[in-house]
């Protein structure tokens, strides 16, 4: 019976704690890059036409860049809930509904 515990045990993907929590701390580190990165557009631009104001063109590139980075978790994250609500387990909203419409809390006549 031990046996049988102990395989299972190993059976179970230990690296994936590991590498959600590395998906979750590369939002953070993929925004500093995107602003970093258009920092540099927005200084080569500089350097190549001479206009001061040309930096903050790839400042706002940059910070476009980090904005879409975290839409795209965020879209990623609303997907991975709508699937977890469709399972029953978690169905709690249903039940509350179900467990309002047993229930009349409207005047009673006397």
């Amino acid at each position: 019976m031990a046996e049988v515990e102990n395989t299972e045990e190993e059976k179970k993907p230990r690296i994936k704690p590991i590498i959600e929590a590395a998906d979750h701390l590369s939002l953070g580190i993929s925004m500093v890059v995107a602003v970093i990165m258009g920092v540099g557009i927005g200084f080569l631009l500089k350097s190549l036409t001479g206009i001061a104001w040309t930096m903050f063109i790839g400042v706002f590139i940059g910070i476009a860049a980090a904005i879409l980075n975290v839409f795209k978790v965020y879209q990623k994250q609303k997907e991975g809930y709508e699937e977890l609500a469709k399972e029953p387990r978690y169905a709690i909203k249903k039940q509350l509904e179900d467990d309002e419409d047993d229930e009349d809390y409207s005047a009673k006549s006397y």
